[in-house]
């Protein structure tokens, strides 16, 4: 049986997140102390004590992510888990894919995405950007949507079936919310974030986040990671760079990314990071796929007896 492998993005934190694992496994919090030296802040203290303003800025969310993620990696291996057969992460979580598949160093990823983090919130001032969940329309119907604005407003995560999250200037995606809603929507809110992101207003981020990205050492992956803007496996480093960069703007299209591991022969999941959220979608994407959740010490010892003995 082939495991995948997915990792969470922006949404996934919590304060007091990862406590009770952490308890069982000293490799995380050492892992957070390792992360904390490279940018020279108390990432632990933030994830478990917070306080929820500090933790929600994107310049600290991504990198506390980012490390929960490979802190639960590595907690993994050290307790002798499978090795999954593909790995995918939403957003944010493609990092910490490519981070966990040797794709970069851990010190190289925790700092790339702390700039990625903060290249972002740059990129649109506060409160002149949104970002709303749709639900119960296809998506061709949210694109209709969209398209009657005058402004910039479209489809940012295809995260399910009947489920997608637009974004753009503000007042624009009110105006594709009540549009959306008249149409049919089950329901469509505003969503509390920082940014606009996956759309076209993250481009002035974009050019300095090549400059960052070109200080990476990149390396392909030793396990194939499916990539946000085309659900595909990249098969060369300029390849990858090329999907990273573009993944900012472009829409992150998850329903396909899970049907792509589904493809390369995954039968169950893993989801290693803070949070459920992965887990949910995959039950609106494959509902006779099995998810198992990272974040709590039951949902740990139940992911290493599902997997033992599979191969990848």
């Amino acid at each position: 049986m082939k495991l995948g492998f997915l990792f969470p993005g922006q949404g996934s934190q919590a304060v007091g997140m990862l406590g009770e694992v952490a308890a069982a496994h000293p490799i995380i919090e050492a892992t957070f102390h390792e992360a904390s030296e490279v940018l020279d802040l108390p990432l632990w203290a933030l994830a478990c004590d917070g306080p929820e303003e500090k933790l929600n800025q994107t310049e600290i969310t991504q990198p506390i992510l980012l490390t929960a993620s490979v802190a639960l990696w590595r907690a993994w291996i050290a307790a002798g888990g499978a090795e999954p057969g593909i790995m995918a992460g939403h957003s944010l979580g493609e990092y910490s894919a490519l981070v966990c598949a040797g794709a970069m160093s851990f010190s190289e990823g925790v700092a790339l995405v702390r700039q990625r983090g903060a290249l972002m919130q740059q990129a649109v001032p506060q409160g002149e950007g949104a970002m709303a969940a749709i639900l119960g329309l296809e998506d061709d119907q949210i694109d209709a949507c969209c398209a009657q604005i005058d402004g910039v407003v479209s489809p940012a995560n295809f995260n399910a079936p009947g489920q997608v999250v637009i974004a753009g200037s503000a007042l624009a995606v009110e105006e594709a919310v009540a549009l959306c809603t008249e149409a049919g929507a089950r329901r469509a809110v505003m969503l509390k974030v920082s940014g606009p992101f996956h759309c076209e207003l993250m481009m002035p981020a974009v050019e300095g986040f090549a400059a960052a990205l070109d200080q990476v050492d990149l390396q392909m992956p030793t396990i194939p990671v499916v990539h946000n803007v085309d659900a595909r496996v990249a098969t060369s480093v300029d390849e990858l760079r090329e999907k990273l960069l573009a993944q900012m703007a472009q829409p992150v299209r998850w329903s396909s990314c899970v049907e792509e591991m589904v493809r390369h022969g995954a039968e169950s999941f893993v989801e290693c990071g803070s949070g459920k959220v992965l887990a949910g979608l995959i039950k609106r994407i494959d509902r006779g796929r099995s998810v198992f959740n990272l974040e709590t010490e039951s949902g740990f010892n139940d992911g290493l007896a599902s997997s033992a003995g599979e191969a990848s």
